[in-house]
């Protein structure tokens, strides 16, 4: 009985295994919902109206389930239909698309927070419209909302757990194995908080750094 830590360093190999899963999902998880963020955001604003819709619609459905049930449905839901997606990518593919409806408002708020006269300005220049959202317009809108987007991908790296359900072998799994062949979850749980709590940190440093970066370049 009480609490006996000893047996955690028999099981760093689990546990690191998981800080490396955890990082490679939330790496791949955070850069889909950024560009897919991006894209619906140019959507929602500029996009013909039989465009626009589906893509509400799709963030509303989004915004308005549960992260875990989304999860369960892309990889038990889409098996059933004979879709078959490795626990992996759907775990990236569910967070992704999870947290780019949410970027997706955020970097639209920047976009039409750009100065109007900037589009007009890149036209002029004999910029393609499309050549004005990539250099000019999409650019500086990110720059403009990078702690929002940061805080978001803080959050993806917390909700990143949820994939264990799917038998990724990411952190909180790494420790539910340990777990289960030493009966000592209070120890294994503490192990993995502190891990979450270093990655946290190691996110939150490279963030700020990223914004002190942005704002030298104003």
């Amino acid at each position: 009985m009480g609490l006996d830590f000893s047996a955690v360093p028999d099981y760093a190999g689990f546990l690191w295994l998981g800080v490396i899963w955890t990082t490679v999902l939330t790496v791949c998880a955070a850069t889909l919902s950024f560009f897919a963020g991006i894209a619906f955001a140019l959507i929602t604003l500029y996009a013909p109206r039989p465009v626009i819709y589906p893509v509400r619609f799709f963030a509303w459905l989004f915004m308005g389930t549960p992260l875990l049930l989304q999860l369960y449905l892309i990889y038990f839901g889409l098996s059933q239909i004979g879709i078959h997606v490795p626990a992996l990518i759907a775990g990236i593919i569910g967070l992704g698309l999870h947290f780019a409806v949410y970027n997706a408002d955020i970097i639209r708020a920047g976009i039409v927070a750009v100065d109007p006269g900037q589009h007009e300005g890149s036209r002029s220049l004999g910029l393609s419209r499309l050549q004005t959202f990539r250099y000019v317009i999409v650019p500086q809108a990110v720059r403009s909302v990078t702690p929002p987007l940061g805080n978001n991908l803080i959050a993806l790296l917390k909700d990143s757990a949820l994939v264990s359900v799917l038998g990724v072998a990411e952190l909180v799994h790494a420790a539910q194995l340990a777990i289960s062949e030493t009966y000592r979850p209070f120890e294994f749980y503490i192990a993995a908080a502190v891990l979450y709590y270093a990655l946290n940190i190691l996110l939150e440093s490279a963030l700020r750094f990223v914004e002190r970066k942005v704002e030298a370049t104003r």
